[in-house]
């Protein structure tokens, strides 16, 4: 028995999101049996963020669950969760990008990526700036990767309660998923996801077109270390 109420938090998130918009439910920190009381409740998108953990929650809980790896993945940890991820979110390097398209080519499947942007003015950040971003799907190494489906773009915006400075940080990301769906993917309908928006900020994400938001202490609360 779970001593916080997942299910009401989860249906008063679900409530406010508009038609068009996925719930990524951030479990990482979190107990098994939140994350079961949410998918009872029938949520089956979740986001871990290291690899250790997610590979624990991914043998105990259910097999159609999507797991979204959301955070900083370093090379050597993709061939632990390349068997079964279905999206790594955070795709900041061309050399992360190859090591994904080789270790799902051992696994024998496709795996989805988003490219992570760094738009936030903050240095703690990871992340692709926009030129860099431009820079690797310029280079084209990207089209002969058979075993990675790029769907989309990724952000996190500045950590700050300043609403105007997150909304242009959003906008910025939205106006270059444009730029890079006209000139690179005009004619991939898999590349159509927009993720931003977490707990404090996916009002704002939800009105700069975001496809995805990322909430984890909205629906589960606190985090348990």
């Amino acid at each position: 028995m779970i001593g916080y109420d997942v299910k009401e938090h989860l249906r008063a998130v679900l409530d406010t999101l508009p038609d068009g918009v996925r719930l990524v439910a951030i479990s990482k920190f979190h107990p098994v049996e939140y994350i079961e009381a949410a998918y009872a409740e029938g949520q089956r998108i979740f986001g871990e963020s290291h690899e250790q953990e997610l590979r624990l929650k991914h043998e105990q809980l259910p097999k159609d669950i999507e797991w979204h790896f959301i955070g900083h993945l370093q090379t050597n940890k993709v061939k632990y969760i390349a068997p079964y991820v279905s999206m790594i979110e955070a795709v900041d390097s061309l050399k992360l990008l190859q090591e994904i398209n080789h270790q799902a080519e051992r696994c024998g499947r496709v795996i989805r990526v988003l490219l992570e942007l760094h738009i936030a003015e903050e240095s703690t950040k990871y992340g692709l700036t926009l030129d860099a971003c431009r820079s690797l799907l310029e280079g084209g190494e990207w089209r002969s990767m058979q075993y990675v489906q790029i769907c989309g773009l990724m952000m996190m915006a500045s950590f700050t309660d300043d609403k105007q400075q997150i909304r242009r940080e959003m906008q910025t990301a939205a106006d270059f998923f444009d730029e890079v769906k006209m000139k690179y993917f005009a004619t991939d309908e898999a590349f159509c996801e927009r993720s931003w928006g977490m707990s404090d900020d996916y009002d704002i994400a939800c009105q700069t077109r975001s496809t995805m938001v990322r909430i984890g202490t909205a629906i589960f609360g606190p985090r348990v270390y």
